[in-house]
């Protein structure tokens, strides 16, 4: 669990004069909190994006009483990757959050090592869990494949105890394919034919020789 300070923002503040001031506008807001405006100071929201992404509450201080959120939405400069506002989801105690979690597959599967191919088909899976277990990622064990034909299914991720699978417990997580070599077709490639000079030039001195014997035979006429 990550802390974050944050400040009152002034309704006629724009976002530039909060940037030249070296904070970045953001807004908290949940099922029993109203959308409110906040400003937040830039480089520790950034770390706190980079540690916590969408899946790490972040709790919000320097508001009266300590808010327990998540990051529901990050909106980023699209030429140099700067974050520029936040959105923050309170949480409402004692209940449990519906949330998609990245998908981290570890260790390496015997079948990619006899030289087949590993599908990787789905990246996150959505759960419903109590905010005290909700885990940054879930781990996808992919040494369990080892033939062809060997396939790990939603149903088998290992979720925290109060947690519940919403997506398709049928879903296609990870598979294997044999791996076929494609016949490569040899075009073959058509025949040329070298001249020297030499050979080149011998029939333009036939030629002229001929011409000379008629010459001559013309002279004796």
């Amino acid at each position: 669990m990550l802390a974050l300070e944050v400040k009152p923002r002034v309704e006629n503040e724009s976002a530039d004069a909060l940037r030249k001031l070296g904070a970045l506008p953001a807004v908290f807001y949940g099922p029993k909190e109203a959308a409110t405006a906040i400003s937040v100071d830039a480089r520790q929201l950034a770390h706190v994006w980079r540690e916590a992404g969408e899946t790490t509450i972040v709790t919000l201080k320097g508001l009266g009483e300590d808010k327990d959120t998540l990051i529901h939405d990050a909106q980023f400069h699209p030429v140099t990757g700067a974050l520029l506002h936040a959105d923050f989801y309170v949480l409402e105690k004692g209940k449990k959050i519906k949330i998609k979690v990245p998908l981290e597959f570890e260790g390496v599967a015997p079948a990619e090592k006899a030289g087949h191919i590993v599908v990787k088909a789905l990246h996150e899976v959505e759960i419903e869990v109590a905010p005290a277990e909700l885990p940054h990622h879930l781990a996808v064990d992919l040494t369990k494949l080892v033939d062809v034909g060997d396939h790990i299914t939603a149903a088998q991720i290992t979720l925290p105890p109060s947690a519940a699978l919403i997506t398709h417990g049928e879903e296609i997580v990870a598979s294997v394919t044999e791996f076929k070599e494609e016949p490569v077709e040899i075009t073959p490639t058509p025949e040329t034919v070298i001249t020297t000079e030499k050979a080149a030039e011998a029939p333009a001195g036939a030629d002229e020789g001929a011409a000379a014997k008629g010459e001559k035979k013309e002279k004796k006429e």
